[in-house]
C-alpha cells in the first residue's frame, strides 16, 4: 500500500517545466504548442484557465518524462533559411579601372553573421597613371549584418546575407611600381625613373548594404575608413589599389567599392 502511494504521488506531483531566457521556470502542464506560443495550466490555478507565453521567450520546455523541447528565435533559428544559399563569389565591378582586379568570397556563419575575404591582383586593369605596378592585397572581414529596428512575431530576414551591414577589416598589400625621382647635379635638376616596393595595411571600419536578387545575385555597396601605414613614398601617390591612405603625419585610410557577385550553395 505504502508503494502504491508513492507511486501515486510521484505521479500526481509530476509536472512539466518551461526554461525562460531570463532564467526563470515555470511549473505547469503543457497543453499545446503553437506556431508562435507555448499554452499551458499552472497548478494553483482550475484546469480551465489557460496561460500562454510566446516561444522566442523561451530556451526549452522539459516533460514531466524527462524529454526536452529546445526553441530559437525566429529570425535567428537556421532552420528558417535552409533555401538560402550561403556563400557568394563577388568581384568590384569598378576595380579594372583603378589598376586591379578584385575578388571576394563571403560565406555566412549564421543568420545575422559572416565572413569575407578579399583577394586583390595590382597591375591587373587600366594603368591610368603609368606605375607599371605589380602585386597583391588581401582583405579579411567579419560582417555584422544589422536586425530591424523592431521586432514582431515570427519575422525574419529575407535573405540571410541581405542588409545592411557593419565590418571591422584588415588588409595587407605588397607591389612594386615605378616613380619618378628628381635629381639635382650641378644645380641642374632632372629626373630619373626608379622601382619602388610598397608595403602597406589598414584597419577599418566599413560600412554597407548588400542587395540579394532571387537568391543568385548580390550587389554590395561599401564605404570604409580607419587606421593606415605604409612603407611608400605617399608624397607621389596615396592611393594603394585595395584603399587609400594619408602621410604619416594624419595616417587616415579610407576605401569604398561596389561589387557584384553570385551566390552558389
Amino acid at each position: 500500500m505504502l508503494l502504491m502511494f508513492l507511486l501515486f504521488g510521484n505521479v500526481a506531483t509530476a509536472q512539466d517545466m518551461i526554461m525562460k531566457k531570463n532564467n526563470e521556470l515555470i511549473k505547469c502542464k503543457i497543453r499545446e504548442i503553437g506556431i508562435d506560443e507555448v499554452k499551458y495550466n499552472l497548478p494553483e490555478y482550475s484546469a480551465d484557465v489557460l496561460f500562454a507565453i510566446d516561444k522566442d521567450k523561451i530556451i526549452k520546455i522539459i516533460f514531466e518524462n524527462g524529454q526536452e523541447m529546445e526553441f530559437e528565435k525566429e529570425m535567428t533559428n537556421p532552420a528558417n533559411y535552409l533555401e538560402n544559399k550561403k556563400n557568394i563569389i563577388k568581384i568590384d565591378f569598378l576595380s579594372p579601372l583603378t589598376g586591379n582586379t578584385t575578388f571576394a568570397y563571403e560565406r555566412s556563419l549564421r543568420p545575422g553573421r559572416s565572413f569575407e575575404a578579399t583577394l586583390g591582383l595590382i597591375g591587373l586593369g587600366v594603368d591610368a597613371s603609368d606605375r607599371n605596378a605589380g602585386g597583391a592585397f588581401t582583405k579579411f572581414g567579419y560582417k555584422l549584418i544589422k536586425d530591424p529596428d523592431f521586432y514582431l512575431r515570427g519575422m525574419r530576414y529575407a535573405h540571410v546575407l541581405k542588409g545592411s551591414y557593419i565590418k571591422p577589416e584588415v588588409a595587407l598589400g605588397f607591389y612594386n611600381h615605378d616613380v619618378w625621382m628628381w635629381r639635382d647635379w650641378s644645380s641642374s635638376q632632372s629626373s630619373q625613373k626608379e622601382r619602388e616596393s610598397v608595403f602597406s595595411g589598414t584597419v577599418q571600419l566599413v560600412v554597407g548594404k548588400q542587395w540579394i536578387m532571387d537568391n543568385a545575385f548580390a550587389f554590395d555597396f561599401f564605404v570604409g575608413i580607419g587606421y593606415g601605414f605604409s612603407s611608400g613614398n605617399n608624397d607621389y601617390s596615396n592611393y594603394h589599389y585595395g584603399y587609400s591612405i594619408m602621410d604619416e603625419s594624419f595616417p587616415l585610410a579610407f576605401s569604398s567599392g561596389l561589387k557584384i557577385g553570385y551566390l552558389f550553395k
